[in-house]
């Protein structure tokens, strides 16, 4: 009743017409009700007496039933259970309101404390079975390399510590649980409990060793992900949990019956003393059967064998590695001028490290208008590569709309794609690389219908860029914005559809990709393709934004090498990570490419959500790269960031990208900022007295406003464009009149002439520095100087302005 949106309640109803042929968008209420309210009055009546082990009940119940209609939608057991974690944000207050409402409105109560029972058997089940169900948890940005997991591919100590954090955490767990709720339900609320406190470590341990508190809240939100993993494996293998418990007390119960008969066979001692009468609210179980005892056990050791037979499936395939890989039925990269990722960084067919330096391009974006007569796009020419050349840009991320690319399905628009393949030309004309970037923005540009009434909370909204009208489908959901474009009831169905590949929506996009790439498949000056811009989260993350959008962009990758394509391609996280910096997928292993590079968009302390609502700093513009880079290797891939920049006021703006740029320099990579020219009507821009980009246009001629020198200054500083082998150190001027300032550092095996250094300014520069480096040349460019030289071992290069 109080959600807008049917993203913020457990369970929300986003408005729109209910499918329910397609399976997905009803399981939340066919699969995931039923079981909440089913574990809720379990716990009601087992547990609600008292307020803290109902909360835990309800929690149960909520991650369970997450797991539960995840199951349903993908049929995937290891993702699923990590899933229920996700609803832990959701489930706590949920619960604690529940809880509230039994312990104050449910009656006269009857406290009592039972029989503690085995405790040490159930948590040392719980630890060992933990490397054998990891699955999907504890793997993502949050868990830095010296945290402790129990997953095996994190190393023997690593495991080993995390085990035993597990058995001590079910041990304080089941002691405290098992007192208060007796029987199977009160030892999987223990588990539960356990995971909780086994997060709560990994959170105090990631504290010391992933630099605390450092200009931002990041400890905060990586303690909450380490928590929700720890609920979702207490709350899924609990029950694993809770048959060991029972059979080891079951299994003491009959020995002590034994004992019993056999000192009653004996005849009364000597002595005898009278036993002290069992305190009154302590409740002691009745011993099983043995048959009871013989078929737990049986229950026992078949989940046992199954858990070690099943854990091959339940754990992902590490990432391929990419250091010269070549995996079976994919096209390997036949020229020389082709980039490719090798050795964990992007090179060129020479070996040699190349950075991608430069600037999103939007004049070919399909915008929303919404004023006839103010222009939402700038003319594109040549004359913007020249000059973008001037600043020392290798690189352009070419925006294209597949409504303009693909407006009737099944045939692509020639017109359209002639202007991608002029754009390309003129590029390559001017010595730059173009990145094809599929873009999208809110799905498609389609605004709020006229005469909708949109809920409270929520807004009429402009529409924005993306999918064709015939690949859009909202189901009568409003086009109704939360908090911004990206959050709305209209475009979450219309990615929910996409991923669930509804009437073959995602299949047309991946053919599309494929006719796409076949054009450009002999074409080196396009450095690759980028799949999907910031890619929605639908109705159901992380099941879309891990493993569905894993398996859409592998798809697609499929599509293109099979269209001949050797270029690199470019996956994106889901715009969760502009929005939070960072996000759950896509899914680990869900390509064997090895010519994949992960590109997440670094919008820290911009428009990130903690800026948009005015709290403090999540992630910092420093401890992105890091993030970012963390996954990246996860996966097995180098980083690129194909998005940052939009810092507010010029001041901030000026400091913000001087931190950017440093560090950037510092972990020698490269990056598109957004934006190079921006018209007036550019519905992300809005209506105003000026575009806000590199080059502005004033709104009241449509000619070119002053530019933002400062910014321009800082982008177009000193770096190597290409680098022999590998590079190990670099730094650069990035204030002032700094920018020709540089030093760089790197090794090659075999002596190479493939370093080439963009240097900016008038006057030539001094080269303070030559070690391992011959023939060195300097040689002047519009906008400054290229510095060639070659290397062998190792080498450095310093410019000094």
């Amino acid at each position: 009743m109080i959600d807008p949106t049917g993203l913020l309640a457990l369970v929300g109803w986003p408005g729109g017409t209910p499918q329910l042929d397609l399976g997905w968008p009803v399981a939340r209420y066919l699969v995931f009700v039923p079981v909440m309210l089913a574990v809720v009055w379990w716990a009601a009546v087992r547990a609600g007496e008292r307020f803290w082990t109902m909360t835990a009940g309800v929690v149960l119940a909520a991650l369970v039933a997450q797991a539960a209609a995840c199951f349903a939608m993908t049929g995937d057991l290891a993702l699923a259970a990590w899933a229920g974690g996700f609803i832990t944000a959701k489930a706590v207050p949920s619960a604690l309101i529940v809880a509230a409402v039994v312990r104050f409105a449910g009656g006269p109560r009857d406290i009592r404390l039972h029989e503690r029972g085995s405790v040490w058997p159930g948590a040392i089940a719980f630890g060992a079975v933990a490397p054998l169900l990891a699955g999907a948890w504890w793997t993502g940005a949050a868990y830095a390399p010296l945290i402790p997991s129990p997953r095996p591919d994190d190393g023997l100590v690593l495991m080993l510590v995390a085990m035993a954090l597990l058995v001590g955490s079910a041990w304080l767990g089941l002691r405290w649980m098992r007192r208060r709720v007796p029987g199977f339900l009160g030892t999987w609320l223990g588990a539960l409990v356990a995971g909780g406190l086994f997060g709560l470590v990994q959170a105090v341990i990631g504290l010391v060793v992933d630099d605390g508190f450092r200009g931002d809240l990041w400890p905060l939100l990586a303690a909450y992900i380490h928590v929700a993993d720890g609920l979702a494996f207490g709350a899924c293998t609990g029950w694993i949990v809770a048959v060991v418990a029972l059979i080891a007390d079951r299994l003491r119960a009959q020995a002590q019956a034994r004992r019993t008969a056999t000192d009653a066979a004996a005849g009364p001692p000597e002595a005898s003393v009278t036993a002290a009468p069992e305190t009154p609210e302590t409740v002691t179980p009745e011993p099983a059967s043995p048959a009871k005892v013989a078929a737990g056990a049986g229950i026992a050791l078949a989940v046992i064998a199954a858990a070690a037979l099943t854990a091959s499936l339940l754990t992902p395939a590490p990432a391929t590695a990419n250091a010269g890989a070549t995996a079976a039925g994919r096209a390997e990269t036949s020229a020389t001028e082709f980039l490719r990722v090798a050795n964990g960084r992007i090179a060129d067919g020479d070996d040699n490290q190349v950075l991608l330096r430069g600037v999103n391009v939007n004049q070919l974006v399909d915008f929303y208008q919404a004023r006839a007569e103010v222009p939402v796009t700038r003319p594109l020419t040549e004359a913007d590569f020249a000059d973008m050349a001037t600043y020392g840009f290798n690189v352009v991320r070419l925006n294209l709309s597949w409504s303009a690319l693909e407006p009737e399905q099944g045939e692509l628009d020639a017109e359209y794609l002639m202007k991608v393949k002029q754009a390309v030309g003129w590029a390559k004309a001017h010595g730059i690389r173009t990145v094809l970037d599929m873009h999208q923005d809110g799905w498609s540009n389609a605004p709020t219908a006229e005469g909708t009434e949109c809920r409270l909370g929520t807004d009429p909204m402009w529409g924005y860029d993306g999918a064709p009208e015939w690949a859009t489908h909202f189901d009568g959901a409003p086009r109704c914005s939360f908090t911004g474009r990206d959050i709305s009831p209209a475009g979450d169905r219309a990615f929910e559809h996409f991923y669930f590949d509804t009437d073959g929506v995602q299949q047309a996009f991946v053919r599309t990709w494929g006719e796409l790439a076949g054009e450009f498949a002999d074409e080196p000056a396009v450095a690759g393709f980028d799949l999907l811009n910031e890619p929605g989260f639908g109705e159901t993350a992380p099941v879309t934004t891990s493993l569905k959008l894993g398996e859409f962009s592998d798809a697609a990758i499929d599509a293109i090498r099979e269209a001949g394509a050797p270029q690199i391609v470019f996956v994106e996280p889901s715009i969760l990570w502009s929005g939070l910096g960072i996000d759950s997928g896509p899914s680990l292993g869900f390509t064997d490419d090895p010519n994949v590079v992960f590109s997440p968009h670094l919008y820290a302390e911009s428009i990130t959500m903690d800026r948009s609502l005015g709290i403090p700093t999540i992630v910092s513009t420093e401890r992105q790269f890091k993030l970012a880079q963390r996954v990246a290797d996860e996966h097995g891939m180098p980083m690129w960031s194909g998005e940052y920049g939009y810092w507010g006021d010029m001041d901030s703006r000026v400091e913000r990208l001087e931190r950017y740029a440093a560090e950037e320099d510092r972990r020698m990579q490269g990056s598109a900022y957004w934006v190079w020219k921006q018209a007036c009507g550019d519905p992300q821009n809005g209506i105003g007295e000026f575009g806000n980009a590199l080059v502005p246009e004033d709104c009241a001629t449509g000619e070119d406003a002053p530019r933002p020198e400062q910014l321009l200054g800082i982008l177009s500083r000193a770096y190597p464009q290409a680098a022999p082998g590998t590079l190990t150190s670099l730094t650069a001027g990035v204030a002032g009149d700094d920018g020709e300032r540089m030093s760089l550092t790197g090794v090659v095996d075999e002596p190479t002439c493939g370093l080439v250094v963009w240097v900016p300014g008038e006057a030539e520069p001094a080269i303070a520095d030559s070690t391992g480096l011959t023939r060195v040349e300097v040689e002047e460019q519009p906008g400054g100087w290229r510095v060639t030289a070659c290397a062998d071992g190792e080498y450095a290069l310093a410019t000094a302005g």
